[in-house]
């Protein structure tokens, strides 16, 4: 049985002796459930989320090692986003710091894989054409592989928020926060501003996400849309470090990235915070345009 006859919702019709799919209301949450199963129960993909569930693990057990003598973390440091000197005093920190640690890289790296997969991959295995007779409709379908990808992304946040979570609690003690303000809140208040920036950190990735399905849209070969779109992550990451291009920079999709930050003030600093997601808009609208005329004019040929 095909990818496309498993999708819930659809019931065949014989026109002149074939088969053809009349879609149900249920047609589209049925193609989004199956595309959400068959993501996430892939290797790759529960490989991907370890790999990020790992990272603050591997962060906490080095802080809670090289302060075990007494001695601060990060050498005495505390300033930045990282907020890694504040771990030991309270381990709720450490989701911050995790989800820091992992933005700039493995976070964009993962959701590069997914998206960068979504199309070329369906082709390289030969079950595109399979979704599109039953019949899903390009468009449809083009925007379920972005939700899906989007769901990954809102996923992998929370999977690193919720590991991070888990170890700080383990190894640290937990309570009141002191901002970056300088102001104390609450255990309560501090635990939703970390759910808050989970959902912001995910909405960081949503221009990653329709960059790598547009890269998708252009070849057939899953492998060689990953190492692309992983490839720009990590170009535009290293432009965005050389001064001489500090005009260029506000436009990269991750100059604002760690503007998530400005969560922990009080009162919380806004600006940036909107222009990251306003960029992220930009993006997406931009890239899913370009994804949605390529892929409405490919010939499909796998």
């Amino acid at each position: 049985m095909s990818r496309a006859e498993a999708v819930p919702g659809s019931e065949a019709v014989p026109v002149e002796g074939t088969a053809v799919r009349k879609p149900s209301p249920l047609w589209t949450f049925g193609l989004f459930r199956s595309e959400l199963v068959t993501t996430f129960r892939r290797w790759r993909t529960i490989a991907l989320l370890g790999v990020l569930a790992a990272v603050p693990i591997l962060i906490g057990i080095a802080i809670k090692i090289e302060t075990s003598d007494g001695s601060a973390a990060g050498g005495g440091g505390g300033e930045g986003p990282a907020f890694i000197s504040q771990i030991t005093n309270n381990g709720l920190f450490l989701v911050f710091t995790a989800l820091a640690a992992t933005l700039p890289f493995f976070l964009p790296m993962a959701i590069g894989v997914i998206a960068g997969d979504a199309i070329a991959g369906e082709a390289n295995a030969g079950t595109l054409r399979y979704l599109l007779v039953a019949p899903a409709g390009r468009t449809r379908l083009l925007l379920t592989k972005y939700a899906t990808t989007m769901t990954f992304c809102l996923v992998a946040t929370l999977v690193v928020a919720a590991s991070a979570l888990i170890v700080g609690a383990l190894l640290f003690p937990l309570g009141e926060l002191t901002t970056i303000s300088g102001t104390r809140i609450s255990f309560t208040d501090g635990l939703g501003r970390a759910l808050l920036i989970a959902l912001v950190v995910a909405a960081s990735l949503t221009g990653v996400a329709a960059l790598g399905l547009f890269i998708s849209t252009l070849t057939n070969s899953g492998i060689a849309a990953m190492a692309t779109t992983v490839g720009l992550l990590i170009t535009i990451q290293i432009l965005d470090q050389i001064p001489q291009l500090h005009a260029l920079q506000p436009y990269f999709f991750s100059h604002y990235w760690l503007s998530f930050a400005d969560l922990m003030r009080d009162p919380v600093y806004w600006d940036d915070l909107f222009r990251n997601l306003g960029l992220q808009t930009l993006y997406a609208a931009v890239f899913g345009s370009a994804a949605w005329a390529r892929f409405t004019a490919k010939d499909i040929t796998a």
